[in-house]
């Protein structure tokens, strides 16, 4: 009894009032009435009136004479789906993964991850609809294959050929976006406590879900030509682990590109020790098909190939897939069924139809001439503000820079955000953040936006 005195009306309050804040309910609003609140939490009509009363006090809600009670409209609302952004909140992996998330028209968004939107309308999905529709409607309704949708499926092996990568179809997993495919291949081979390596800096979502796994995460630098072979081989021969992830086209954040010298060391060294190479190609639709992929010269023996379509078709369809020896292949598709049941038949025969229609390559030729000019544009700007570039690339969507007296990325990071503008601090990509990295990753698309030479003229 004494808590329904006291507990329990607080209780209902900060409820309601967490409601009114975040939005859930506006201003104007009207709640329900004290006997409806009270018979739908199984309370006494006293209780709703004491929890009422502390929302009034607080200025929450107000009551009208014969009307009942209504939420404020002097009360400052958060907008739905839109988080604070904090100059003091630590800029981990979960904040530049929501900050990617959000959209803040009012921010010049640097570490954005994609290419501009007005670069992927070509694709024009809206036309796609119908036709998907009309050839698919009894499957649209079901749980699709484990592999996924087969002709999605043949089109990924024409792909894979173009980069002279052999693969039956047997071979291709499609997936919900490259991320879960990274996933899969976590589940299957990671145990907690295995020692996984991984590019140092690499691609940040990576270091998270190792964490989640239980991993011991260690880095492998990451140099102009990749990654250093002689520290890859002394942590082979100290951790004799059993995965290396890396990107060796278009690597994310350092715009580098493995060498054919570099890929074919790898390759030896993991046959040595017994090591699976999982190479991240999410950017192969944006960079020229002659560069040199490991998966190429391995032809999928100790390779998992990961692509994707977020770069170059629409993040939204979440349409990935990789590609492995036939017996591993059907071992993670079992993997995604356990974990997932499938994936979504509807955004892979949509994505089919794209690359069915002979405009994609059209549309990706395009795509690839914008990022030539955007980044030539990027490099220059970078320049004129005095920036130390990691690796000058003819065509690549991010540039890894320094700028001057920005030692310490993250305190540089936080005072641009209060210029309104959004970097992508160079700690964040590194496994072991604890460090501080002059660096920053650049979206090339935006570089010569003028907020951000402005922004800098005002820190100074």
């Amino acid at each position: 009894m004494q808590r329904e005195k006291t507990g329990l009306p607080r209780s209902i309050a900060d409820n309601l009032a967490r409601q009114i804040k975040d939005g859930l309910l506006q201003a104007g609003a009207k709640l329900p009435s004290i006997r409806e609140y009270a018979e739908g939490n199984g309370c006494s009509k006293n209780t709703v009136i004491s929890a009422f009363d502390i929302l009034t006090a607080n200025g929450l809600i107000e009551p009208k004479r014969g009307s009942g009670f209504f939420v404020s409209r002097s009360v400052e609302v958060q907008p739905v789906g839109d988080e604070p952004t904090t100059l003091d909140r630590a800029m981990d992996v979960v904040w530049l993964m929501r900050e990617q998330l959000q959209n803040k028209p009012e921010f010049l968004n640097l570490g954005e991850g994609f290419p501009p939107v007005e670069w992927l309308e070509e694709t024009r999905l809206d036309q796609f609809h119908q036709r998907v529709v009309r050839t698919g409607v009894g499957s649209l309704f079901r749980y699709g294959s484990r592999f996924g949708y087969l002709p999605l499926r043949q089109h990924l092996q024409q792909k894979l050929a173009a980069y002279e990568i052999e693969a039956a179809p047997t071979q291709i997993v499609l997936t919900h976006g490259a991320n879960q495919a990274m996933d899969m291949v976590l589940r299957y081979f990671v145990r907690p406590g295995d020692t996984v390596l991984v590019d140092d800096p690499g691609y940040y979502p990576l270091f998270g879900k190792l964490k989640l796994s239980g991993a011991n995460m260690v880095g492998v630098p990451r140099e102009i030509d990749g990654p250093d072979i002689a520290v890859l081989e002394e942590q082979l021969k100290t951790y004799r682990p059993k995965l290396f992830f890396t990107q060796s086209v278009g690597h994310n954040p350092t715009a580098t590109d493995t060498s054919a010298a570099k890929a074919h060391r790898i390759l030896r060294l993991a046959e040595t020790y017994d090591l699976t190479i999982v190479e991240n190609d999410a950017l192969a639709d944006l960079k020229p098909r002659s560069l040199t992929r490991i998966s190429t010269l391995d032809q999928l023996r100790r390779t998992i190939y990961i692509g994707s379509f977020a770069k170059s078709v629409s993040a939204a369809l979440r349409v990935g897939f990789l590609a492995c020896d036939p017996a591993l292949a059907s071992d993670l598709a079992d993997v995604k069924m356990l974990t997932h049941v499938s994936s979504s038949e509807y955004c892979e025969r949509t994505l089919e139809a794209i690359l069915s229609d002979g405009h994609f390559l059209r549309h990706t030729n395009h795509m690839q001439e914008k990022l030539r000019r955007a980044t030539e544009a990027g490099v220059n700007a970078l320049h004129a503000l005095g920036a130390k570039i990691y690796k000058v690339s003819e065509q690549s969507l991010y540039l890894w820079a320094a700028l001057p007296h920005g030692e310490d990325s993250i305190k540089f990071a936080k005072a641009m955000l209060a210029q309104s503008v959004i970097l992508a601090p160079g700690t964040v990509f590194s496994p072991h953040a604890e460090g501080v990295s002059p660096y920053c990753r650049f979206n090339v698309a935006y570089l010569k936006d003028p907020r951000f030479a402005a922004a800098l003229s005002t820190l100074g």
